[in-house]
């Protein structure tokens, strides 16, 4: 069964640096590429960035433009979120998906990225 799920959230403060990680299993993740979306509190889901088999980053919204980056490690099925210079507005529940086309990113997110997880909540507060 494929399943991905993001953890590492909790509080922290803003201007401060998180790191999330995305644990893949059921499929071969070298193969796919993994977005990252967040969803705050009363508002919708925004995709945030993309990372592809080989680690190239694509970014769907420039509000995580220098703050925000993907890497993976594909022999622990493992992607990671690297999030810098929090704001208050960053509070959400982040979430990894995958790719149902496969390897390269596209260039913006679509409803082809799926088998989401349950999510991890990020609060940037002081």
């Amino acid at each position: 069964e494929v399943q991905l799920q993001a953890s590492g959230g909790g509080l922290v403060q803003p201007g401060g640096s998180l790191r999330l990680s995305c644990t893949a299993s059921g499929f071969n993740f070298r193969d796919y590429a993994i977005g990252w979306f967040r969803q705050a509190p009363g508002k919708g889901r925004e995709g945030l960035l993309c990372v592809s088999g080989l680690g190239g980053n694509t970014y769907w919204t420039d509000s995580v433009k220098g703050r925000f980056t993907v890497s993976r490690d594909n022999a622990k099925n493992t992607a990671y979120l690297e999030m810098n210079s929090l704001k208050p507005e960053d509070t959400a529940v982040y979430y990894c998906g995958k790719y149902r086309s496969g390897y390269w990113c596209p260039s913006a997110w679509s409803g082809l990225f799926g088998s989401w997880g349950q999510g991890t909540l990020v609060t940037v507060s002081s």
